[in-house]
């Protein structure tokens, strides 16, 4: 079993209630890296893996970065009304899925999920004592370049997330805390998320998430 630091620890508190951690952002603003980095580190998070309809591209895995799955199956799941929010984002579905989330909760673990900006504010109606952070870029310039950078969309598409994204950062208001992952520096934005989980368990008046 891997040794895990006390650095890694967020406090510990027989009284502190399971946090809900519900991590969103832009397209390209490195959403799946910070994950990456924060599993990499050994810090004790419960992670459920988003439900998409979207095709895997080359670098991904299914079961970690998504649980790739046809639209048939995914509309299965929404009748059997296994997932906790679901949207169409940019002709793709994504959903998360509710039995994991609850599972984690149940046995005290803190749990993280990444959604789009559109399904944070459903969790937010849903569940308005869970945690959001909304990851930013340091500017919509540099949004754009990496973007443009890794290669994934047609022009269409890329001009349709950068359309998007310039919306998506006025939502910023909605969320409870903001991570600015600049370019080079996923440890800092990783620091600074597990910063916020450590601020969260010193509260006084604890969150208390019921689904």
């Amino acid at each position: 079993m891997k040794n895990v630091s006390r650095e890694n620890q967020p406090p510990f508190d027989p009284q502190a209630k399971p946090l809900l951690i519900v991590l969103s952002g832009p397209s390209g603003v490195g959403k799946d890296a910070l994950l990456s980095r924060i599993r990499q580190s050994g810090y004790p998070l419960q992670y459920v893996t988003t439900v998409t309809t979207r095709c895997k591209r080359p670098n991904e895995r299914d079961n970690e970065h998504y649980h790739f799955v046809s639209p048939r199956e995914f509309q299965e799941m929404v009748r059997k009304e296994e997932l906790l929010e679901w949207a169409n984002v940019y002709g793709n579905w994504y959903g998360v899925p509710r039995g994991p989330v609850q599972k984690a909760l149940g046995n005290g673990q803190d749990t993280i999920v990444k959604v789009d900006i559109q399904g944070a504010a459903t969790i937010k109606k849903i569940l308005p004592e869970a945690v959001s952070i909304i990851i930013m870029p340091p500017s919509m310039e540099e949004l754009v370049s990496r973007l443009d950078r890794r290669s994934t969309e047609t022009p269409f598409d890329l001009a349709l997330r950068v359309k998007t994204a310039r919306g998506e950062v006025k939502q910023l208001p909605q969320f409870d805390y903001v991570v600015i992952n600049k370019e080079g520096a996923v440890d800092l934005a990783v620091s600074e998320i597990k910063a916020i989980i450590t601020a969260e368990k010193c509260r006084v008046k604890q969150r208390e998430i019921i689904l």
